[in-house]
């Protein structure tokens, strides 16, 4: 077994957002090596997120953005399953970035806007959002529909 050291533990918390003896038991697993506890972690939580999905979403938010000329607006549903996460900063913040991606590249549908790449960060893809959403909040969230209006 490897000796764990508190700032490996930390620095992994850092850049994969875990917790502390995921990160811990993540690092022991792999002999401290940073890059394939991280894989080892990522795996984790892409098997936590797929055990949601099939979990209903009766609460969220309908968050509207309008372009500051007042010629553009976004009306987006994300659902997710209690208030209390609908409430949260993440949760708003998903929204608002959905809602932002939206507007600036006017996807077709629910489908299509999930497979684009983030605006912000082209590593990402907009899934990519909602899945680190439904990891933090260990609820499921999903975009259910989205008006775009433009004059």
């Amino acid at each position: 077994m490897a000796d764990i050291k508190l700032v490996d533990i930390k620095k992994l918390r850092d850049l994969t957002k875990c917790g502390v003896m995921d990160a811990r038991a993540a690092l022991e697993e792999v002999g401290g090596d940073m890059e394939k506890a991280k894989k080892v972690l990522s795996k984790q939580a892409e098997r936590r997120v797929a055990k949601r999905f099939d979990r209903e979403v009766s609460a969220g938010r309908i968050y509207t953005y309008t372009h500051q000329t007042g010629r553009l607006a976004v009306l987006v549903k994300v659902a997710c399953e209690t208030e209390f996460v609908a409430k949260t900063e993440d949760f708003g913040n998903l929204c608002k970035e959905v809602a932002l991606q939206i507007a600036s590249m006017d996807p077709a549908d629910v489908e299509e806007l999930l497979k684009q790449d983030y605006v912000r960060d082209g590593s990402q893809k907009i899934a990519d959002l909602v899945k680190d959403v439904i990891r933090k909040t260990g609820e499921n969230v999903k975009v259910v529909n989205f008006v775009r209006m433009e004059l």
